[in-house]
């Protein structure tokens, strides 16, 4: 058996250890580590019209910031022309780790199918415009927009209660 005073010296030091150990480590969230995540967490917030507490994801949104206005390029890839499904890849290649290729209706057949309703920030949205395929891919944020590469405007948010893309709105995906 220990004796009391020893257990309490050992239960001072442990804390003291405790204390004195994580003292130099600051806990920093996803985004207090972005710089200027204020700044994008009120930008993206009036974009979409949520609150700003709504934008946790910030690098979500710091990677849309650096990409938004990107000219669309069939087949393209990179920060000099980029298409729906090439931008869709790299978003989930770079914010979710996960990698996703092809084009947008091979990427639906590669998801569980959401319904609209029930669309969550990160889901993928799919259309089907003009065809009785599916022919363009997006990601949901919040509040029924969604950022993709618009052939005419490049990377941009649009919202899913335009006319536009009420009339072609195909399904939500989750990627399984």
């Amino acid at each position: 058996m220990i004796p009391k005073h020893l257990l309490h010296q050992a239960l001072i030091i442990c804390f003291g250890f405790f204390l004195t150990s994580c003292a130099g480590h600051k806990h920093v969230t996803k985004n207090e580590s972005i710089p200027g995540s204020e700044v994008l967490k009120k930008k993206y917030a009036t974009i979409i019209g949520v609150n700003e507490s709504e934008i946790t994801n910030v690098a979500l949104y710091k990677f849309i910031d650096e990409w938004y206005g990107v000219p669309y390029l069939y087949g393209g890839k990179t920060k000099s022309g980029v298409d729906c499904s090439g931008f869709a890849s790299i978003l989930y290649s770079t914010i979710y780790k996960k990698n996703i290729s092809g084009s947008a209706a091979s990427i639906f057949n590669a998801c569980k199918a959401v319904s609209e309703k029930d669309l969550e920030e990160g889901d993928l949205v799919f259309f089907k415009i003009n065809s009785d395929k599916i022919s363009h891919v997006g990601v949901y944020l919040k509040n029924h927009h969604f950022v993709h590469a618009s052939t005419h405007k490049g990377i941009v948010i649009s919202s899913l209660e335009e006319d536009y893309y009420k009339k072609y709105f195909f399904k939500g995906g989750k990627l399984q």
